[in-house]
Parts: structure tokens; sequence; C-alpha cells
């Protein structure tokens, strides 16, 4: 009953952070769950929570057709490399890649507070950067189950707005995840006692999710900025501090 009782307030933590920042569901979830139950069978709990909510985030806003238009190339590469990135596993240490991963995010979001900033909107090599970018990102998405970085970096120096950017991090996250289920799939690294607990957990996912929208819609777009910042700040150390942390 603890671990349950555990499993249901990090999803629920973990959605408040994604309905109010757009990510966060997967860094809060692995930080914590992997202490409690090892990093794949987190990496396999976190498939259909993290799949669902980003398809209602990409689906939701309005923008969806010119954010693909903008960013497809981005998009496909960070798809296709997640599955290259997760047949990698057996090649690295994960907790060392999952650590590096947290304090890339702190770092971007230390940057973002001291309001550094990265324009390449309106450029004509923004596409094969997004290349560069996405195929990164996918690479460290199949090897620590976190989509963000430098993913995030790259969609808020194209000039997004806020809900475009939230809208197209949700976008991002569906495709990255589906090639993380299809990776873990083939690796025989989902069991049918964690799907079951997977599904479940879209409960106080969905649930944690609706109040942090309700946050963010209240909220003016410099505020959510400094908390968007704040919240990849804190969930970098946490995932590096859980990463190098002995078990």
């Amino acid at each position: 009953m603890a671990l349950v009782a555990i499993i249901v307030l990090t999803f629920f933590v973990g959605g408040l952070v994604k309905g109010l920042t757009g990510l966060g569901l997967p860094p809060v979830v692995l930080g914590i769950l992997t202490a409690a139950i090892g990093i794949q069978p987190a990496k396999a709990l976190i498939l259909v929570p993290t799949f669902l909510t980003n398809v209602v985030q990409a689906s939701s806003g309005g923008h969806g057709r010119e954010v693909v238009r903008i960013t497809w190339p981005f998009l496909l590469a960070a798809t296709a490399f997640t599955v290259s990135g997760a047949f990698t596993l057996g090649y690295f240490r994960a907790d060392v890649m999952s650590a590096l991963l947290g304090l890339g995010l702190t770092v971007y979001g230390m940057l973002g507070l001291f309001r550094f900033r990265v324009d390449i909107s309106g450029r004509g090599w923004h596409h094969p950067v997004g290349v560069l970018f996405g195929a990164t990102n996918g690479f460290l998405t199949g090897m620590t189950g976190s989509s963000a970085v430098p993913g995030v970096f790259y969609l808020q120096s194209i000039g997004l707005t806020r809900d475009q950017l939230v809208q197209a991090m949700g976008i991002l996250f569906t495709f990255s995840t589906v090639g993380l289920t299809w990776s873990l799939q083939s690796q025989d690294l989902i069991s049918g006692r964690l799907a079951v607990l997977s599904a479940a957990s879209l409960v106080p996912a969905f649930l944690g999710m609706s109040v942090g929208n309700r946050i963010r819609k209240r909220i003016s777009e410099e505020k959510f900025r400094r908390v968007l910042f704040v919240a990849l700040v804190v969930l970098g150390l946490g995932v590096a501090v859980q990463s190098l942390r002995p078990w």
C-alpha cells in the first residue's frame, strides 16, 4: 500500500508540474520512482500517463498545424533517435547519462532565469539546427526516459509564444513516447503488471495536470517563463541527485 501511495502522489505532482509548465511528468516521476522500483520499471510505468497527457497537451491550443510546419525536421529526428538511444543502454551507464541530463536541465533553467536568450527565429538554418537538436534530444530520451533537453531549448529559440511552446512540447513528447514505447516493448521490458499500474496512474496524472492548467491560465506570460525555468532547475537537480545516489 505504501508503494501505491507513493506512485499516486508522484504522478499527481508530475501532472501538476506538467499542467503548469508543459513539461515535468517524466523527470518528476523517474526521479522519485527510480529509488523505489528501479529505472527500467519506472520508465515502463510512465508510458501510458506520459503518452495520454502528452496527446491532450499536443491537441490543445489551436496551433498544432503551424507548430508541425515549423518544426517537422526536428520532430522527425527526435522520434527516430529515441529508438537508437534506447537500444544503446547496454553500452552506457544509465545513471551517469541521467545525471548529465539533470545537469543540462539545471544549466538551461539557470540561463533562463538570468535572461540568457538564443534567437534563431526567422533564419533559414533553423531546420538544420533542428535536426541536430532533435537527434540529440531523441538519443537522450531513449537513454533516460526524459524528453526535455535540449528540445525545449530549441523550441524556445525559434520564437514560439507561451501557448505555442506548450503545445509544441506536447507534440515532441508524444512522438518521443511512441518511439520509447516501441523500443522498450521490443526488448521485453514492459510486463503486464507494469502496464496495468501505468494505466491506473492516469487518474492522478490527469488530476494534477488539470490543476496545473488552471494555475497557468491565471498567470502572465513573463511569470510563466519564470515558473518554467525554476521548474527546470528543480527538476534538473532532482534528476542529477537521484541518478548519482547509490541505491
